[in-house]
């Protein structure tokens, strides 16, 4: 059996180079070339989880807690780098001992820190995070306020946002000012300078005033996205009940007449893809889940960093369902291990468990 299978079927490395070839021009400080070059530039908050060292478990019941960075903007950018690609971050933490921690992660990791910031008065955003028998996670948020919410417009690196060949955000910024006046500007910085506009809305209720300025603020800058994944809880909810697998509801709901590519994560069971002119699901890869936090990040970083080596996937259903297929292998490697940073895959990991899945 598996000698009938080649590279190309599995996963056509060479079609999906993971960013940062010899052929991309270099990019200028205005941002003119800023297309050619294969940087990720993610923005958002950043912080750090605290996670019980037994699972399943409530807060209360936990004997201890292992602290871990964590925030889904940071997870993408470290994603994109242990990928081989290039990527940067762009938010604000405390001036504090975990600040410092975070940045020298990002920079432990290869990916470019520079755009952070520390904030002298907010303390870094601590997050409790419990992990339930099966995997999933409930949150306990310390953020009163947290240094990522006080990032101002006037702290953006502009030239770091020019540069970025796709620029990647959440819906977590959006919730307080002044963070959100500087995502706003930030994306339309961006997108002025021909960067891909990557939507990871990463639904946290218990951050938002009320459910319906939760859906209020996600769908605020839905219109502005090239590329966008939800996952079927966040179809639900944006929907206000709508089934998250009936293609209608979806496309009626989500769909934009600007929208490259939409994506719904279905967990364990892979994702489904809707463009203007296909649509089709990638089933994902079995794995046994040891802690679910930065599986849906690992698949928004392994996609985005197949993206950013070559932007026509978008157009060539078959490449795209390599890519989506190599980004579903990367959300299942990382539920193997406790953590989102610590488990998050190197490029030879996934083909190897792309192999291993396709001659099982």
């Amino acid at each position: 059996m598996a000698g009938n299978l080649t590279t190309e079927n599995i996963y056509d490395i060479e079609q999906l180079r993971i960013a940062g070839g010899g052929e991309d021009l270099p990019s200028d400080t205005n941002g003119k070339f800023a297309n050619n070059n294969s940087l990720v530039v993610s923005f958002g908050e950043f912080l750090i989880d605290f996670v019980p060292i037994v699972g399943g478990v409530s807060l209360a019941e936990a004997p201890a807690f292992k602290k871990a960075p964590g925030g889904a903007p940071a997870n993408v950018a470290v994603c994109v780098s242990r990928l081989g690609g290039t990527s940067a971050f762009i938010g604000k933490v405390g001036d504090d001992e975990f600040g410092r921690m975070l940045a020298n992660i990002l920079k432990e990791n290869n990916v470019d820190n520079s755009g952070m910031r520390f904030d002298h008065s907010a303390r870094t955003a601590l997050s409790f995070v419990t992990l339930r028998a099966d995997g999933e996670r409930e949150f306990l948020f310390f953020r009163h306020p947290s240094a990522d919410m006080r990032l101002h417009e006037s702290e953006l690196d502009i030239n770091l946002i020019k540069q970025a060949k796709i620029f990647h955000f959440g819906s977590i910024s959006l919730i307080e000012e002044p963070c959100k006046s500087a995502q706003l500007a930030a994306m339309n910085i961006a997108k002025k300078s021909g960067s891909i506009l990557s939507y990871d809305p990463n639904l946290r209720l218990p951050l938002w005033p009320s459910a319906e300025a939760a859906r209020k603020g996600i769908m605020s800058i839905w219109d502005q996205a090239d590329l966008i994944k939800v996952s079927e809880d966040e179809i639900t909810f944006l929907t206000e009940g709508g089934d998250p697998y009936d293609d209608n509801v979806v496309m009626k709901n989500l769909f934009h007449p600007n929208l490259k590519l939409l994506i719904v994560t279905e967990g364990p069971a892979g994702c489904r893809y809707y463009t203007k002119t296909f649509k089709g699901r990638v089933p994902g890869i079995k794995v046994k889940p040891v802690d679910t936090t930065g599986a849906g990040d690992a698949f928004v970083g392994g996609l985005l960093s197949s993206l950013a080596s070559d932007l026509n996937l978008l157009q060539d259903e078959k490449r795209l369902r390599e890519a989506l297929a190599f980004a579903n292998a990367c959300g299942a490697l990382t539920v193997t291990e406790r953590g989102a940073i610590p488990s998050l895959p190197t490029k030879q990991a996934v083909l190897d468990a792309l192999t291993k899945h396709h001659t099982s």
